[in-house]
């Protein structure tokens, strides 16, 4: 386990795999820590440099009393300039957005996949509440994290109650119940990407380098209708559909896919 130092001060931990090749960073979605994607940075390493990092308020890292999603692309420029960039950056979930976001905010990246970010952009699912960061924030303030995760599970990610209330007996739980403060954190990074209208056009114009959008083909529909639209914002832009996956994808599928296209600008 190593550190790095923020520019707010907030320390940041993560775990280096593999020294063949380039650096990649991957950047996890909503309550992630590194251990989620400690099988895919193993899968990589066998080409490739790897920073595993808990992005703030989660696992080994710190946190800071204010937030602002400027402070996380503030976190991965710190682990950018310890690594050295250029880097190829993975983001998963709500870690997509937030990969795209430091792109587009100037951080040192040469190339930059994404897995699903959760954009509603239809009617295929409920838009997440006006006033869902508000509610959320609520629940933490007043100590009330499994409350904070339920809300969270059917207002964001819109699973029904018996789907949330078969969650509450699984193992992840707890570990969730751990990083349940960082729930407003995504909740403002994602703002106006879940409303059910189109993308805001204008918010990654800034993006110019290669990024590649996976989805699965299995997963939600408007997981797969976000991931379209997305990539129709510019010819550097490459939808790629990974078989039979779903949200929660096999790494085994995800890696080569990764590897290709961090390897020669195409996902095969």
């Amino acid at each position: 386990m190593s550190k790095v130092v923020s520019s707010d001060g907030t320390v940041i931990a993560y775990e280096r795999h593999g020294d063949a090749g380039p650096t990649v960073i991957l950047v996890g979605g909503t309550l992630m820590t590194q251990v989620r994607h400690a099988p895919l940075a193993s899968l990589l390493a066998e080409d490739f440099s790897v920073v595993n990092y808990d992005r703030r308020g989660r696992g080994d890292s710190g946190d800071h009393p204010v937030y602002d999603v400027q402070r996380e692309i503030d976190d991965l420029d710190a682990l950018i300039e310890r690594v050295g960039g250029p880097v190829l950056l993975f983001g998963m979930s709500s870690g997509a957005v937030l990969a795209l976001e430091a792109v587009a905010r100037g951080s040192a990246v040469s190339a930059l996949a994404l897995y699903e970010p959760p954009f509603v952009v239809d009617g295929t699912r409920a838009p997440m509440p006006a006033d869902y960061v508000e509610r959320v924030t609520e629940f933490i303030a007043r100590g009330e994290r499994s409350e904070a995760l339920a809300y969270f599970l059917a207002a964001g990610l819109g699973l029904n109650g018996e789907a949330v209330a078969a969650m509450r007996d699984t193992p992840v739980w707890a570990a969730w119940e751990a990083t349940s403060p960082t729930l407003p954190y995504d909740g403002r990074l994602m703002s106006d990407t879940m409303t059910g209208r189109p993308l805001p056009a204008d918010r990654w114009q800034s993006v110019r380098i290669p990024v590649l959008v996976g989805y699965g083909s299995a997963g939600e529909t408007y997981m797969a209708n976000g991931a379209k639209e997305l990539a129709s914002l510019g010819d550097n832009y490459t939808l790629h559909a990974l078989p039979g996956q779903g949200h929660a994808v096999d790494p085994h599928a995800l890696a080569p896919v990764l590897k290709a296209f961090f390897t020669t600008g195409t996902p095969h």
